[in-house]
């Protein structure tokens, strides 16, 4: 059949993946229109300081022993933390004949709607994930996914006692099942290990796979992160531009239509990483 004789339809729909960075329960996400919020953001770091339990330095002396006092109590200073922001986009680009304004706003929307999670997921593993982690892979190289989940456990709550975040990219999410590393909470319908972590899951994450640095991931492995809990801060989405004259490009007829949102992602405490073997 002829390309001209086709029927023009709608275009195939579709739905961001449920346990990625925006679909789940496990983030904190905040609809936000303060500017000054989405220029970015900083707080006092809760939870990263270590409670000590009191010990009295008389209880432990032997008799005869001379007393030493009272121990010293220590204090911590929170440490200053920030979120940065990231600005995602979706453009389309047509030829204005058999494509309004209108049609092409819908579509650079619908693009971002869609694809906004995946590309906030590779933002925010380039830019906070591979940026400063502990890499707690052995010397000997990738450990079983078992082993790393573990690890990065370990590592966690080493500094953070509470609830954390493990970063896993999609391709290897079929392997959390293997050993009963995660399961969906029937409750929340967020994934979690038998710690108590959540599981982020993100399309995303597969796109980048690289380790601390940057460095890419050998084939045949995965690497993993863990975090503290995440809070998101989203802005409104912008068209650019809000009309159609400006739109067109009267060199070449071609319409331009663009769409923009703003994203702080922040999190807390320590960042580890490990690397993975997938077989």
């Amino acid at each position: 059949m002829a390309a001209d004789m086709r029927a023009y339809v709608e275009a195939i729909g579709g739905t961001p993946l449920p346990h990625g960075i925006l679909g789940t329960p496990c983030t904190d996400v905040r609809d936000v229109s303060d500017e000054h919020e989405l220029l970015g953001v900083e707080w006092l770091a809760l939870g990263c300081c270590p409670v000590e339990s009191w010990r009295n330095q008389c209880d432990d002396e032997s008799p005869g022993d001379v007393s030493g006092g009272p121990a010293e109590k220590e204090f911590c200073r929170p440490e200053i933390e920030h979120a940065s922001p990231i600005t995602l986009y979706a453009g389309t680009e047509c030829a204005t004949i058999g494509w309004t304004y209108d049609e092409a706003r819908r579509h650079a929307e619908a693009t971002l709607a869609l694809g906004e999670q995946r590309g906030l997921e590779s933002a925010f593993w380039r830019t906070t994930l591979t940026a400063g982690a502990v890499d707690v892979t052995p010397e000997a190289g990738p450990v079983s996914l078992g082993e790393g989940v573990a690890a990065l456990e370990g590592c966690l709550a080493e500094t953070y006692g509470g609830v954390g975040t493990l970063h896993v990219p999609t391709g290897v999410a079929a392997l959390l099942g293997c050993c009963s590393i995660a399961a969906e909470d029937p409750a929340s319908g967020a994934l979690r290990t038998l710690a108590g972590n959540c599981v982020i899951i993100g399309a995303g994450y597969s796109a980048e796979n690289t380790g601390p640095g940057g460095t890419p991931a050998d084939p045949g492995t995965a690497w993993l992160y863990i975090t503290g809990p995440l809070s998101i801060r989203r802005g409104p989405a912008s068209t650019i531009p809000d009309r159609a004259g400006p739109s067109v490009n009267t060199r070449n007829n071609d319409r331009r239509v663009l769409v923009e949102r703003t994203y702080v992602v922040g999190t807390t405490c320590t960042v580890c990483a490990v690397n993975v073997a997938l077989s």
